[in-house]
């Protein structure tokens, strides 16, 4: 495993982090966690060098956190630091602070958390939540109380409220964004991050594969790839991109199964700072410029806009409808919306009322209800 040291924190961070917001689902459940082999998982992936583990108080409809705990019984919990997040966006008001930290602090059954970030900021929540309610002297407090370790912040906006966030207090310690090769320009992108760079801040990344996107690549940007390393996978490709970048602490994956972590910790394991040569980069220079072309709703299966109060799967009718757009026409994507509307009909897109009660919730800002419209549209056609 490759490990990464900066000056700010006396701690150096595996190069794959452990993502727990995808855990194995119990066969047949759309929610129940498979407690037994998330927990396979999690040691499985400590044994192999991760020790940077992330999760937050709403990930697996609340029961991440517990499940975390559970698995670092037995000695795991010292080889590893964790980080959870407050979770802004359900705070009401000042002592919601305190309370949740304490809620978090029983679910993972432990003493302290290593990272707490403030979770999903945006402008609004920095404004009406963070600085209104005075979390980070509370989060000073909770420091000083040896409750967290570390305070920093996930990020959710526009590059302009990113500089005003990051700028906004001077003892951040850590950053979770999203980036990866197909997004440099999305949210805060590579600007955003090269701020932090410049800050010293270490870069956590989250959606390194874009909810898989970039795992299940279309033939015609697989070729290119191809052409340059006919070995490597593309998701090694879009790790390898990250690990490259000298600012950047960890990747987060959020890993389904147990396959997935021993692949993962394969590519891990050859990860370096700089380490790719300008063919290489020219190459996903290239795949970007080809996925770019291709249409799709940038969803990410977080699962933020879960449940749906009228029934809806809302990322399962986008990962169709994307499917249909980046593989053109895909007659597996047809079959797979006909058995959707067939055997749960209250899950399609058909079922959607604009009631909008999702789009608020949604991290990438999606227009959820006009895109289910348009996929409803495009897949009742096909």
């Amino acid at each position: 495993m490759n490990y990464r040291k900066f000056d700010n924190l006396d701690f150096a961070f595996s190069a794959l982090g452990f993502g727990c917001m995808r855990f194995p689902l119990v066969e047949g459940s759309d929610s129940q966690v498979d407690v037994n082999e998330a927990v396979k998982m999690l040691r499985y992936g400590i044994d192999g060098g991760i020790n940077y583990i992330d999760t937050a108080y709403i990930y697996h409809r609340g029961d991440s956190e517990a499940i975390v705990g559970k698995a670092l019984k037995d000695g795991y919990r010292q080889k590893v630091k964790i980080t959870t997040k407050f979770p802004s966006f359900s705070a009401q008001e000042e002592g919601d602070f305190d309370k949740f930290l304490d809620e978090q602090l029983k679910r993972l059954d432990t003493d302290h958390i290593d990272f707490y970030l403030m979770h999903s900021l945006d402008r609004s929540l920095w404004e009406n939540v963070i600085l209104k309610f005075d979390c980070l002297t509370k989060a000073e407090k909770a420091k000083k109380a040896g409750k967290i370790g570390h305070i920093g912040f996930s990020f959710h906006d526009e590059l302009d409220a990113f500089y005003t966030i990051a700028n906004g207090y001077d003892k951040w310690e850590i950053c979770l964004i999203q980036l990866n090769y197909l997004n440099e320009t999305y949210q805060q992108g590579l600007e955003g991050y090269k701020l932090l760079e410049e800050k010293g801040i270490p870069a956590v990344i989250m959606e390194p594969l874009l909810g898989g996107k970039l795992a299940n690549l279309p033939d015609r940007a697989l070729d290119i790839f191809k052409k340059v390393n006919p070995n490597r996978s593309p998701v090694e490709w879009a790790f390898d991109y990250l690990w490259d970048k000298p600012g950047i602490a960890t990747a987060i994956s959020g890993m389904s199964s147990l396959e997935q972590v021993k692949q993962n910790l394969e590519y891990a394991n050859r990860a370096s700072s700089g380490m790719l040569n300008d063919a290489e980069k020219a190459a996903i220079n290239a795949v970007r410029d080809e996925m770019l072309k291709i249409k799709t709703v940038p969803c990410t299966a977080c699962n933020y806009c879960m449940p749906c109060p009228h029934g809806v799967d809302i990322p399962r009718n986008f990962e169709i409808y994307n499917s249909l757009a980046t593989f053109e026409n895909d007659f597996r994507s047809k079959v797979q919306y006909s058995a959707l509307k067939r055997d749960s009909y209250e899950k399609s897109a058909n079922n959607c009322i604009k009631c909008g009660v999702c789009e608020p919730l949604c991290p990438q800002r999606i227009k959820i209800t006009d895109n289910l419209e348009v996929a409803k549209l495009t897949l009742d056609a096909n």
